[in-house]
Order: structure tokens, then sequence, then C-alpha cells
């Protein structure tokens, strides 16, 4: 398979910082669109990544799954995108496309295994997935998204992923009017979860254990904020249908699972802490309670997660930094300074 060298942000080691590196990318194929990377986000899980807390990185790693840019070169076979179109790759860059979750369009649950746009065994040119953090990628167009005309381009890249992880259980819980909806975090997954159940008309509570977040929760749009270790707070809440937990680091679930209806009350992990976290059985057995957790959406629900943004005029907040910045950003993002997502200017590579 013909390939060609591209520039790449990304890391050789645990220990050594990001830096500029030389990878190689495929060249287009048939249903291939080569995309030039113009704006990618930065996700926890590009933390986790890159500092191996999960146990599973290859190194050189090049992390980067919110990808925005402009398709430059199609596949001959091509049929859904042309030179010119503004286009976005999340964190799915292919499937087996033959299983049943896959025919229902729920690429994420693949049962032969998704790849990931990163950090991934890549089946079609050997060794590893290379992310966003780079010159261009080149993608299968069934695994490509259209970003609507009405998006910040550069604001557009976090919906990819934190817009996705909170959208589907949201849309899933029916977190629409008459419902109680909790948010557990005030982060890049939790504030967008706060716009977006506002904008499927339920009643958003927002949970944090940092008093001085509550005046920007109301600005996001919640209707009430609790404290999380003021235990009058939290018996003063009232029962919820859901909550969504969105903290990617080690916290007590169980104070969550109390404060669930009866009969119904869900509460749905989407962040992904890299410890285990203890559940009581008793706070899910007494009043027949529901603790899940769901992982991203598939292709044809991150269409319709970027076009729901765009029909309510949603926009992650974000800061936008240079490649050069990409390092202090990580260790920002590590302590919990960033209001509420970095999203990287590619075109200063």
């Amino acid at each position: 398979m013909q390939t060609k060298e591209i520039k790449a942000f990304g890391t050789q080691a645990v220990d050594k910082q990001l830096e500029q590196l030389t990878i190689n990318r495929r060249t287009v194929r048939p249903h291939d669109v080569e995309i030039e990377i113009l704006y990618c986000g930065i996700c926890h899980s590009d933390l986790h990544s890159v500092r191996n807390e999960w146990g599973n990185t290859v190194y050189p790693v090049v992390p980067g799954h919110e990808i925005v840019g402009k398709i430059i070169r199609v596949g001959a076979h091509v049929t859904k995108f042309s030179i010119g179109d503004l286009a976005a790759v999340g964190c799915i860059a292919d499937s087996c496309r033959c299983c049943d979750a896959c025919g229902k369009g729920e690429e994420q649950l693949c049962e032969n295994g998704w790849t990931c746009v990163t950090n991934s065994p890549d089946k079609i040119s050997g060794g590893m997935t290379y992310g966003g953090f780079s010159e261009n990628s080149v993608v299968d167009e069934n695994y490509v998204l259209h970003v609507p005309e009405k998006l910040d381009l550069a604001s557009a890249a976090p919906i990819l992923c934190a817009g996705i992880t909170v959208y589907s259980p949201l849309k899933r819980g029916n977190a629409g009017a008459g419902k109680r909806v909790g948010i557990i975090g005030i982060g890049g997954l939790g504030h967008m979860a706060i716009k977006i159940a506002k904008a499927m008309g339920a009643t958003v509570a927002v949970f944090s254990t940092s008093a001085k977040k509550a005046e920007d929760a109301k600005r996001l749009g919640a209707d009430e904020f609790i404290l999380s270790d003021d235990e009058t707070q939290i018996r003063g809440t009232s029962k919820l249908d859901m909550i969504l937990d969105t903290v990617s680091g080690y916290h007590d679930v169980n104070r969550y699972l109390n404060l669930l209806k009866t009969d119904g009350g869900t509460l749905v992990i989407v962040g992904l802490p890299a410890e285990p976290l203890p559940v009581n059985a008793f706070n899910l057995v007494n009043g027949r309670k529901s603790f899940s957790g769901l992982i991203i959406g598939g292709i044809r629900e991150t269409q319709e997660v970027l076009d729901f943004c765009a029909e309510h005029n949603i926009a992650p907040d974000i800061e936008l930094i240079n490649v050069a910045d990409i390092n202090v950003a990580f260790d920002r993002l590590q302590k919990g300074d960033v209001k509420y997502r970095f999203v990287v200017d590619m075109k200063s590579i």
C-alpha cells in the first residue's frame, strides 16, 4: 500500500512530552477521502492515552479524535463528499460493517471490534492508527461526517466526542419536558450535557465539588446547582429521573444513586475513571434503580448531534490554542484548568 509522510504531533514514550513527529498516512483508496485537518479538540481520554493511564497505549502515539477540516482529495468511488466540503471525523475510523451492531448504525458497539481513529490496530495499513494532531487524515467516506454551515468550525470539534457522548444517553433516556436530569461534573462533557439537556426541554440539576462553578452552571442553563460534598444540599435535592455522570476521576457514585426516582431512575456513567468505582448493591435494589454506561455513539447518531447543535445554536465553550501550546494544555487539563475544552489550531503545525 502506498503511503506518504506528513507532520504530526505526538509522543514517543510515557515520560516524554508531545513533539513534532513524522508519520505515514495511506494514500487515498477508491472509497476514501483525505481531510486537511484545520482543528482538533483535546479530550480527557487523550490525556489518559498519552500518559498510558489505561495501560493500553502503543508508542509512538498521536492523539486527537475530534477532527474538523476540509476535503482535499476523494477516491474514485466516493459519492458522499466533494473536494472543498467541510468534514469531520470523530472516534470511529472503521468497523466490521457486517455484524448486527454495524447494521443498526451502532458502529461503536461493533461485535468484531471497531477501529479508533487513534492508538488502535490499523487493519488497512498495519501498525497503529494516528489521530488528529496531524496535517491530514485519510478515512473511508462512510465514517466521515458533514459539518453544518451554521457551526463554527473550531467549536464544532468537541461535539464529535463530548457532544455525542452526552447526547446519546440523554436522547435514549428521553430527557425532554417533564424530566429531571442530573449532571455530575461541569467539565468538557458536563457543560455540553447541560446545554443539550436544556435544549431537549429537561429540568437540569448540576452537581459539582466546586462552589465557584455555581454561577457558571446557571450561565450554561442549569436550573439548580448542588454542592456534591454538602450533605444538606444533597438531602434536599428532589428525586431525579436520570443522572449523567461525566466525571473521569475517582468519586463515590453511591451518594447519587440514592437521588434517583423509584422504578426507572437511571445513573449513566460516561466519564472514564482509571480506577474502579465501588457500587453498593442496596442502592440499586432499594427502589429498582439502574446503573449503566455508554460509549460515544454511531456515525448516524454523531451526524444527528452535529445537526442538533446547529439547529439549537449550541456550541462548546472552547479555548483555541496553537500546536506549540499542547503540552501546557495537557498539564492544565490534568489540573482541571480549562473552561471547558481545548481545541488545537492545526493550521499552526
